[in-house]
């Protein structure tokens, strides 16, 4: 079975950091571009950020370029989202997804196949 499973998610206070992994399991993750997606209440999904099967090119929705950083790491099946400087309007359930895509369509969400079950992330002081 098919599987990714997200984590690292929580509560931090605004300006603080988390990082978020991505792993997977029934499948080498290798061979798939893969997404980080987030769902605010009452919001639709959106892009965050993406990443390609090599790792070679990224990127990111406008609203978390310089504060947060994609990175995978193949022989550990893992794929990470650093995030720093959060704000409360980052606060929503992370998703990460596989599929196979390249720029710049890697940050729609149809584009995937694959999804995990998604870790909360809440900013709040």
């Amino acid at each position: 079975q098919l599987r990714l499973v997200e984590s690292g998610g929580g509560l931090v206070q605004p300006g603080g950091s988390l990082r978020l992994s991505c792993a997977a399991s029934g499948f080498t993750l290798n061979y798939y571009a893969i997404g980080w997606f987030r769902q605010a209440p009452g919001k639709e999904r959106e892009g965050v950020s993406c990443i390609s099967s090599s790792g070679g090119s990224t990127n990111y929705a406008d609203s978390v370029k310089g504060r947060f950083t994609i990175s995978r790491d193949n022989a550990k099946n893992t794929v990470y989202l650093q995030m720093n400087s959060l704000e409360p309007g980052d606060t929503a359930v992370y998703y990460c997804a596989a599929g196979w895509t390249s720029q710049p369509m890697c940050l729609i969400d149809r584009q995937y196949h694959t999804w995990g079950q998604g870790t909360q992330v809440t900013v709040s002081s």
